[in-house]
């Protein structure tokens, strides 16, 4: 079995996506660490804010078919790939880590994930899983996080959302 971390936003429905979202990871994959949900901003485009977590999964899945799991659920949940690669969404579900393994490809695969480097991505991981190792530079998602140029980005945790 792998670890694989996750990153989840929505900004359409959010908390209805997310909770049901993290109810298929569940279904799936069985228990499920997640992080607390926080509402962000739009970022690469002038949209309605996020509600952004992150989530550590134990999976048989090799990488690609997990991404491709990953996208099949985001499509259930009404996913539009067919406008901007910014733009507001009903699910996003990106495979950010998995193991100590770098993946270029097939396709838009890529882990570790540049999305890593934003603190709606990093923030969340690093608190459910802050020894887990970033294999590029070597540094734990703690670490990342501390030097992160972007701890300073508005990130509000969301009271009363129960992920359960």
């Amino acid at each position: 079995m792998a670890r694989a971390c996750l990153s989840l936003g929505s900004n359409l429905s959010p908390e209805l996506n997310l909770r049901s979202a993290i109810a298929e990871l569940r279904a799936r994959f069985g228990q499920v660490r997640l992080s607390r949900v926080y509402r962000t901003r739009a970022v690469g485009f002038d949209g309605g804010d996020f509600l952004n977590a992150a989530a550590v999964v134990e999976t048989d899945l090799e990488p690609e078919a997990l991404d491709a799991w990953l996208h099949a659920l985001e499509d259930a949940h009404g996913r539009d790939r067919g406008g901007p690669r910014f733009g507001d969404r009903t699910l996003d579900v990106d495979l950010v880590l998995y193991d100590d393994r770098i993946v270029e490809g097939p396709g838009h695969l890529r882990v570790p994930r540049d999305e890593l480097r934003h603190a709606f991505v990093l923030r969340p991981l690093a608190e459910i899983a802050p020894d887990f190792v970033e294999p590029r530079s070597g540094d734990t998602l703690a670490r990342l996080w501390v030097q992160s140029p972007e701890r300073d980005v508005e990130m509000t945790p969301v009271a009363g959302f129960d992920a359960a």
